[in-house]
């Protein structure tokens, strides 16, 4: 069955860096959106980066703009969450996610609004 599996949490110091993987399993992701949402204790989901699969035009949160970045492999069919200078506001579970089909929107929403197939989430814990 198709499946997301992130991989790559854990504790980290904050002002480190960590990089998140997401593999696919029963689909590609080199035609999709693809992106990234994380959860904090007690607080809502959080949309934190997407790439669309129309212009490959790649989106980020505010919060994360210039920490963060969003890449994929095509070879290894595996994306990427590559994250720096972490803040401990930056502890929550992140999530893989991507778009079921093609996408043609070149918008932030239309890129997040997609992503409808998850992952398990990995946590990461940023301490101080």
């Amino acid at each position: 069955q198709v499946q997301l599996v992130e991989s790559g949490g854990g504790l980290v110091q904050a002002g480190g860096s960590l990089r998140l993987s997401c593999a696919p399993s029963g689909f590609t992701l080199d035609y999709l959106a693809i992106g990234w949402f994380r959860q904090a204790p007690g607080k809502q989901r959080e949309r934190v980066s997407c790439i669309s699969a129309f212009d490959d035009t790649t989106y980020y949160a505010d919060s994360v703009k210039g920490r963060f970045i969003l890449s994929r492999d095509i070879a290894k069919n595996t994306v990427y969450l590559q994250m720096s200078g972490l803040r401990s506001e930056d502890t929550a579970v992140y999530y893989c996610a991507a778009s079921k089909g093609p996408t043609t929107s070149t918008t932030p929403d239309g890129c997040y609004n997609y992503l409808e197939v998850w992952g398990q989430g990995t946590l990461v814990t940023i301490s101080s």
